[in-house]
């Protein structure tokens, strides 16, 4: 009953890489952010909309226990914020849990934003100047909560599978 936990900021590449790494090694792969969907038939955006990022967090870290408590094997893709809230980072160092922080550069995560930031609502509206200055701050404000991840992995000039084969290695 091993769980796989990925973690890291917006673009980094979570469910990019939980879904080869799931495909790689047949564990099945749960994004947070999608069960949370299907348990409220909301989007995110909508949740937050219409019920509050308290309520969010409260659910977020509810679906979070139960998928950690589930007997099956699984490799599951937080949320950017999820280890930032509740104290969900302690449950990153809990027993049958590999947990990995993705680490990505400023630069590395506003290329990937950029090109696609009217799918993230938080950087929808705003400049390349201005999604850099977001990025900074999150990822400062984050990093405590992002370092306690058991392992560390740089994404930085490594493919999607080069990422893949790491994460294995560390599996192993």
């Amino acid at each position: 009953m091993r769980k796989i936990i990925l973690l890291g900021y917006m673009g980094c590449g979570k469910s990019t890489i939980a879904n080869r790494l799931s495909k790689s090694t047949g564990i099945s792969f749960v994004d947070l952010d999608k069960s949370i969907e299907e348990r409220t038939n909301l989007s995110i955006n909508e949740i937050f909309e219409q019920k509050g990022e308290l309520y969010f967090r409260k659910l977020e870290r509810e679906v979070l226990l139960e998928l950690l408590q589930s007997p099956e094997t699984l490799i599951i893709g937080l949320g950017g914020g999820t280890p930032c809230y509740a104290n969900n980072h302690e449950l990153l160092k809990g027993e049958g849990v590999f947990s990995i922080y993705l680490k990505a550069a400023v630069a590395t995560l506003v290329d990937r934003l950029v090109s696609n930031n009217s799918k993230r609502p938080l950087i929808a509206d705003k400049s390349e100047d201005e999604i850099k200055e977001f990025v900074a701050k999150h990822l400062f404000e984050r990093s405590f909560y992002y370092n306690q991840a058991q392992h560390i992995l740089s994404i930085e000039g490594r493919t999607k599978d080069e990422t893949v084969t790491d994460i294995l290695e560390i599996l192993a």
